[in-house]
């Protein structure tokens, strides 16, 4: 007698009807008839459903055969892992100072910042000192402060603040500067502090 198995019986059922376009278009190109196809593709799909059921069956008896152990959970296929956006690297102090906004027209990086306030104190005047170079000489053009003296230079000397402190400073002129009636070429300017350039006092006094 047969193999009962390959025994066929003639059963309707719906295909649809783009499934059947591509199983006819197989068997011209295999050379078979559309029903062999179909059945060889519910074979295959039997087989691998005996297969799955069959391998659940198995964890399911090799976990109870553990004493005291839960039934061993079916494989879960891992989860790919999140695309990480990557984080810039820190920038450096000078890649900082290039990206900050450049300072306004005629101001310096170290104005505003919340200093003491220097007061020169001339003739009579007095003239609040908020620049990091304060110019004092005979050029009217090139001096903050212009004395109209031959015997001052045209950039004389200049009251310069550097790392939060202000200094009187000598600008090669001829006749110099004095403090204490000693010549100085540089100082850091105190509170009260006289200074002399030729005939004139420059008294200095914060605020």
């Amino acid at each position: 007698m047969g193999d009962q198995g390959d025994r066929k019986t003639v059963r309707a059922f719906q295909c649809r009807d783009y499934l059947f376009e591509i199983y006819d278009r197989m068997s011209s190109e295999l050379g078979c008839s559309v029903d062999y196809l179909i059945n060889e593709a519910m074979r295959e799909y039997a087989r691998a459903r005996e297969q799955t059921v069959a391998g659940i069956e198995t964890q399911e008896v090799v976990g109870s055969a553990v004493a005291g152990a839960a039934p061993v959970a079916a494989p879960v296929e891992p989860r790919p892992a999140p695309m990480l956006t990557p984080v810039p690297p820190q920038q450096s102090k000078a890649q900082a100072q290039i990206s900050m906004p450049p300072p306004l027209p005629g101001h310096r990086p170290s104005q505003g910042t919340g200093r003491q306030t220097l007061v020169l104190r001339f003739n009579g005047q007095t003239f609040p000192i908020d620049k990091d170079e304060f110019i004092i000489g005979r050029g009217a053009r090139s001096a903050d402060l212009a004395i109209r003296d031959g015997n001052i230079s045209r950039r004389h000397a200049a009251v310069v603040f550097h790392d939060g402190v202000y200094f009187m400073k000598d600008l090669g002129s001829t006749n110099g500067i004095e403090y204490a009636g000693q010549r100085v070429e540089s100082k850091r300017i105190e509170e009260g502090d006289v200074y002399h350039i030729c005939d004139y006092e420059l008294r200095f006094s914060y605020q």
